[in-house]
């Protein structure tokens, strides 16, 4: 293919593909001549956005982020309260957002769990600790493990990473047919195949 057909083909295959078939879900692939996507996702109380770099092979697309972070918290501050009870609290300038952090405490084969309240704590009766997890209830993609080496503390402190809304694709392939591309969601049922129809 001589570099003038492939920027042609490039420019063909170019436009804006919107999630069709699912209710109440707005998500959709905008693929640039450029070899660069923007992906968006809208549901319920968080839009989604993801970026990375597209390749076509034959009819199939497939699409790359950069590589994603290992964890989506990170720890602030943790210290020793005269309290005897295990404090966990996350910060964050949108106060909205600290209600929605589940978190569970490990302490080997004993495991508590809870919910962060409006003020972003979640407060457990069983220090100390050997392994803190959580996960943002909204982007409920994963966990982030923290294992806890100082057992004497009994209040940690983290905040939210500036990319833990962000999507990552990772070799993600769709099929290009007929104005769509086919193939898998980053963020709906694993296994399923969902089409994308192009924006005349």
């Amino acid at each position: 293919m001589t570099p003038s057909t492939a920027q042609s083909t490039k420019e063909s295959i170019a436009g804006e593909y919107y999630l069709t078939g699912v209710r109440e879900v707005g998500s959709g692939i905008k693929l640039n001549a450029d070899s660069t996507f923007e992906f968006f996702f809208a549901y319920g109380a968080l839009d989604r956005m993801g970026q990375g770099t597209w390749k076509q092979q034959g009819n199939q697309l497939i699409l790359n982020s950069r590589p994603r972070p290992p964890k989506d918290f990170a720890l602030v501050t943790s210290r020793t309260m005269s309290e005897t009870k295990l404090t966990i609290r996350i910060v964050d300038p949108n106060k909205q957002l600290l209600r929605y952090v589940e978190v569970a405490a490990k302490n080997r084969a004993d495991i508590q769990r809870g919910m962060t309240d409006v003020d972003g704590k979640a407060t457990f009766a069983k220090p100390p600790v050997e392994a803190i997890s959580l996960r943002f209830e909204l982007c409920a993609d994963r966990y982030s493990v923290f294992p806890i080496t100082n057992k004497a503390h009994n209040y940690y402190e983290f905040r939210f990473e500036p990319w833990i809304a962000e999507v990552f694709f990772k070799n993600a392939t769709y099929t290009l047919s007929d104005g769509e591309l086919e193939g898998s969601h980053p963020l709906l049922e694993p296994g399923k195949t969902y089409s994308f129809e192009r924006n005349q």
